[in-house]
C-alpha cells in the first residue's frame, strides 16, 4: 500500500500493491499553504513514511492531545482545530521536510468535516473521522506517503 495526498485536489489516495486505486478520500490540507518552516503551520511536500499509528480502538470521533485520548469528541461547532479518532503520524524522507516529525504532522481525523475538500489545516492532513478509521485499518506502519501540489493523479 501507499499514500498519495494531491493538494492541488485536496484528495488523499489509497494505492494497493499494484499501484491501482483501491481508495480516494476527501482530505483537507493547510489553509497556510505549502512549506517546512518551523512554526508555519504548512502542509510539507515530497516523501514520507507513516512513522507511526496512534488512536487504535478509540471512539470515532475521540480528541487526541500530544497523542493521548481526552475522553471528550469535538464538534463541527467548535472552532479548535482537533486531532480526532486516528493518527497517522509521518516522518520525512528528504532533507528539506526531515523535521516533518519534529513539526508533529499527521494525518488524522477532524471535526471540521464541512471544510474538507479545500485547505484549512493548520498544517496535518485532515480526514473524515470515518475515513481516517477506513485508512488507519488499511495501513501499516512504514507505509510510503507522497504529498503533491502538483494537478496530477
Amino acid at each position: 500500500m501507499q499514500i498519495r495526498v494531491h493538494i492541488a485536489t485536496q484528495t488523499l489516495d489509497l494505492l494497493d500493491e499494484s499501484g491501482a486505486l483501491a481508495r480516494r478520500y476527501a482530505v483537507s490540507t493547510s489553509k497556510f499553504g505549502i512549506g517546512f518552516e518551523p512554526g508555519s503551520q504548512k502542509t510539507p511536500t515530497g516523501a514520507f513514511s507513516v512513522e507511526s499509528k496512534w488512536g487504535e480502538g478509540a471512539p470515532e470521533g475521540e480528541v487526541f492531545v500530544a497523542r493521548v485520548a481526552t475522553g471528550t469528541r469535538g464538534t463541527e461547532e467548535d472552532p479548535t482545530d482537533h486531532v480526532q479518532t486516528r493518527i497517522l503520524w509521518l516522518t520525512g524522507l528528504s532533507e528539506e521536510n526531515a523535521n516533518t516529525h519534529s513539526r508533529y504532522i499527521y494525518i488524522h481525523g477532524t471535526n471540521a468535516e464541512s471544510q474538507l475538500g479545500s485547505p484549512a489545516s493548520h498544517g496535518c492532513v485532515r480526514m473524515s473521522n470515518a475515513d481516517v478509521i477506513d485508512l488507519f485499518a488499511r495501513v501499516e506502519v512504514g507505509t510510503p506517503v507522497w504529498i503533491s501540489d502538483e494537478e496530477t493523479h
